[in-house]
């Protein structure tokens, strides 16, 4: 019965999160207010509710912050594998040879915060209680890093965004739709959205029970999987459009927003002790991320592209060899 509720609760975070991203665009059109603005701040953080919703609950409700850990490190992975799921969709080459630039400031950027996850699971009881107003100096360097590498990223993908956004645009007709169902709609998703994250905490919690396994591997496994899902949607249907960056960029970006969430758990927790329950399993999950996403910026440089296009590059195999061993140490460790 578990198994059909969780199956259940992931297609119903697929569909609501697909409704988001559909009126999140209508909303753009009828308000003027620009789809690289809807798409790169509103979308995007959309597409990460299911991670806070869970999170939050489980942290605050289930007192279990090793679930919540796990699922921003285990989704971190997932997104990167799926970086290798984009690569064998997009047959013309080697997908990351034909990305820009500005990615590698981004996978740099998560690289740092990955870093200091593993400082924080490393040091977390020395500095236990050590923060301002119940939060970890750790979390607010990650809140840091965050803001400022945030702005450095938007200064440089502002005007791709916004021609790749305007491009696609070109394909959709929302004249038949009006402003007053698009913000029904959306609110009404976006509601869902937050529903079902709870749900899946709850689920991922008796998962836990009912298997054996430990908080720390359900968390990395099961809902990393579930709550990545409009992840994936959004990702593979770039890759369709041939929105290469857009792709990209959505993966590295949900990762370093998933770090955010980290900080916002600290918070949520209040106890100035977030940092010091984590267990080593999360620490080895965010060095995995770390290894992966170096990957990742070094398949970005080297931009050479194998001219046999049915199969797999050499970084998308080493992606998904690095999550399958990843998820394996996972399970030796809970």
């Amino acid at each position: 019965m578990i198994w059909i509720e969780f199956i259940i609760c992931a297609a119903l975070i697929i569909l609501a999160s697909s409704l988001l991203s559909k009126y999140g665009d209508v909303i753009a059109e009828k308000t003027g207010l620009g789809r690289a603005w809807i798409g790169a701040i509103l979308i995007a953080g959309i597409t990460s509710l299911p991670e806070l919703a869970s999170g939050v609950s489980a942290v605050t409700w289930l007192k279990e912050p090793n679930l919540a850990a796990g699922a921003v490190m285990g989704s971190c992975l997932f997104n990167l594998m799926l970086i290798a799921v984009m690569d064998l969709a997009y047959q013309p080459g080697r997908v990351l040879a034909k990305a820009q630039d500005v990615h590698i400031l981004s996978g740099g950027l998560g690289v740092l915060l990955l870093g200091l996850v593993a400082m924080g699971v490393l040091i977390g009881p020395v500095v236990n209680g050590f923060g301002v107003l119940g939060i970890g100096f750790l979390s607010i360097a990650i809140a840091i890093l965050y803001a400022v590498g945030g702005k450095m990223i938007a200064g440089l993908e502002k005007e791709r965004m916004g021609e790749v956004l305007a491009q696609e645009a070109k394909e959709q007709d929302y004249a038949e739709i009006s402003a007053r169902k698009a913000y029904v709609v959306f609110i009404s998703s976006a509601l869902a959205v937050i529903v079902l994250g709870v749900w899946l905490s709850f689920i991922g919690d008796r998962l836990s029970a009912a298997t054996g396994l430990s908080r720390s591997f359900v968390g990395n496994l099961f809902l990393a999987a579930s709550t990545s899902l409009p992840e994936i949607a959004a990702g593979l249907a770039a890759i369709r459009l041939g929105a290469i960056d857009l792709a990209i960029g959505n993966v590295l970006g949900s990762n370093l927003f998933n770090i955010l969430l980290l900080a916002i758990y600290d918070l949520a927790d209040g106890r100035a002790n977030f940092w010091a329950s984590l267990t080593n399993a999360n620490g080895f999950a965010a060095v995995m991320a770390m290894m992966m996403t170096g990957v990742v910026i070094i398949s970005l440089m080297y931009r050479a592209s194998p001219r046999t296009p049915y199969r797999f590059s050499w970084d998308g195999l080493a992606l998904i060899v690095m999550y399958i061993g990843s998820i394996f140490a996972l399970y030796l460790l809970g």
